[in-house]
């Protein structure tokens, strides 16, 4: 005779799980501590300081993080058409928790980079 499991609670997320809703894509982190850290970033430009990322993926993670409200999308009617992200106010939140993880990284990196990004160093040592 088979047993039927009851239907899970329903919870209110917890913090965590909100805060990984938000930034908790494979680029999302690496996507804010480039917009923390350069006021405007255009497309392209983006993409050559996350060259893993693919176009594709990118733009979806852009995309969430605009409907998030972390950053904002500046579309200038050009051609060919030029596109700007910029942190936000709700984004700039996010500031300590990228830097962090940051820190953490270099801290704890299995592999020591020969050299890091400037803005990287520069901006956990003034965290």
């Amino acid at each position: 005779m088979r047993r039927t499991i009851p239907p899970a609670k329903v919870y209110p997320k917890c913090p965590v799980e909100q805060a990984l809703d938000i930034i908790g894509g494979r680029w999302k982190c690496i996507v804010l501590f480039h917009l923390l850290t350069n006021p405007v970033l255009r497309f392209g430009e983006l993409r050559r300081r996350i060259p893993g990322a693919t176009q594709r993926m990118l733009t979806l993670q852009l995309r969430e993080l605009e409907r998030d409200g972390c950053l904002e999308r500046k579309i200038y009617s050009e051609v060919p058409p030029r596109v700007e992200y910029s942190i936000t106010e709700f984004g700039r939140t996010l500031k300590p928790v990228v830097m962090a993880l940051c820190a953490w990284g270099m801290e704890h990196a299995l592999e020591k980079p020969t050299s890091l990004p400037a803005q990287c160093t520069t901006e956990v040592a003034a965290f």
